[in-house]
C-alpha cells in the first residue's frame, strides 16, 4: 500500500477476468490497493473482514445479483459502492440507489472514466462537509450537524454518506432554494453538474426516508426547473412537487 494520502483499499467484485485485470491495472497505477472477489457471498465476507474504502460491484454475478449484495452490505457497512453494469436505465438507477449504491459505471468504460468516478465517490464519501455543529430542525426532522445524526420524531434515520451530504446542503440553506447545478456540484462534483437523474433519484429516496407521505412531499420541495428546498412547515404550505 502506498503512503499517498489519496490511496485507498478498493474491492473489485466481478467474475470477468479481463475486466478485473483492466480495473486492477488502472487503479494500482493510481496508487490504490486492490482486492478481488468473484462472487456475492465472498464479497460480503471481504467487506466485513477487510473493510475496504470503496467497492466496485458488478450487477450480474453468478450466485446473487449486485443489488442483493449492496442491500446486505448496508446492514453492517457504510462503504461506498459503485455498480458496474452493461446498461443503466432509470429503473436500474432507482433499484441501485435503493439498495445503497453511490454511483454507476456503464460497461465498457475507459481508464479515464473509471478514475474520475472512483475519485469523485471517494471524495464525497470520505470527506464529510465541514460544520460548526448545531442542530437544524424542520418540523419533525432534526439534523445534528456535529454528529451527523438524523431523526424524524423519535426515530433515528439511517442515511448513506451521499444522502446525508445532499440533505446537509439543503439543511444549511433552510427555506432557501438550492440550484440543481449547485447540489450536483457540491455533492457529486463538478463533472456531475448536468446529471439530473442522479439528483432526482436521491431526492426520491430521501423523501421515502424522511417524509410522512413521500408522494406528497412537504419538507423537500421541488422548485420546478430551478432546484430544491428544505422547507420548514410554514414555508412548505401550499407547495407540492410537480
Amino acid at each position: 500500500m502506498t503512503g499517498s494520502p489519496e490511496a485507498r483499499r478498493i474491492l473489485v467484485v466481478d467474475d470477468d477476468p479481463r475486466l478485473v485485470r483492466l480495473v486492477r491495472e488502472v487503479l494500482t497505477a493510481a496508487g490504490h490497493e486492490i482486492l478481488v472477489e468473484n462472487s456475492g457471498e465472498r464479497a460480503i465476507q471481504a467487506i466485513a473482514v477487510e473493510q475496504p474504502d470503496l467497492v466496485l460491484l458488478d450487477i450480474m454475478l453468478k450466485d446473487m445479483d449486485g443489488y442483493k449484495v449492496a442491500r446486505r452490505t448496508r446492514e453492517f457497512s457504510d462503504v461506498p459502492v459503485i455498480m458496474l453494469t452493461a446498461k443503466v436505465t432509470e429503473t436500474d438507477m432507482l433499484a441501485g440507489f435503493e439498495a445503497g449504491a453511490d454511483d454507476y459505471i456503464t460497461k465498457p468504460f475507459n481508464s479515464k472514466e473509471l478514475l474520475a468516478r472512483v475519485r469523485a465517490v471517494l471524495k464525497r464519501t470520505h470527506k464529510p462537509p465541514a460544520s460548526a455543529g448545531g442542530t437544524v430542525v424542520c418540523g419533525d426532522l432534526s439534523i445534528d450537524l456535529a454528529r451527523r445524526r438524523v431523526r424524524v420524531g423519535d426515530r433515528d434515520v439511517y442515511l448513506t454518506a451521499t444522502e446525508y451530504n445532499l440533505l446537509y446542503q439543503m439543511a444549511t440553506h433552510l427555506d432557501q432554494v438550492v440550484l440543481h447545478e449547485e447540489l450536483l456540484t457540491q455533492v457529486w462534483g463538478p463533472e456531475y453538474r448536468g446529471d439530473l437523474d442522479y439528483l432526482r433519484s436521491y431526492i426520491h429516496y430521501l423523501r421515502k426516508k424522511l417524509e410522512r407521505d413521500p408522494s406528497n412531499p412537504t419538507m423537500i420541495v421541488n422548485i420546478q426547473g430551478v432546484g430544491y428546498m428544505l422547507a420548514a412547515p410554514a414555508t412548505a404550505g401550499g407547495r407540492r412537487d410537480a
